[in-house]
């Protein structure tokens, strides 16, 4: 997974699935980090909800977690204020994500 250092953190592709049947990161595809979503891709829901749980799962503030690119695709580019690289990496290593 590429995980690229940016002014102020770091930022990272994500694949959105929308509307599935619970919030959870399914793992690592095509050196993207693979989110479910309950919410609908309707109105910004979606990416209003990918950021709430992108906080959650990194255990940060919401206003640390930003959508940087693909607002109306389910490819996304997120970037993380505040956290490095290295502490990405530990935490995908933590939750058994990370694969070199």
């Amino acid at each position: 997974m590429r995980i690229n250092p940016c002014e102020n953190g770091i930022r990272f592709s994500a694949i959105i699935q929308p509307r599935s049947s619970k919030n959870e990161v399914a793992g690592i595809y095509n050196e993207a980090l693979k989110i479910r979503l309950t919410s609908p891709p309707v109105d910004g829901a979606a990416n209003k909800a990918c950021m709430r749980f992108v906080a959650k799962w990194l255990e940060i503030s919401p206003s640390d977690v930003s959508i940087v690119k693909g607002l109306s695709s389910k490819n996304k580019t997120i970037e993380v204020t505040g956290l490095t690289e290295k502490k990405f990496h530990e935490i995908l290593t933590n939750k058994n994500l990370y694969i070199e």
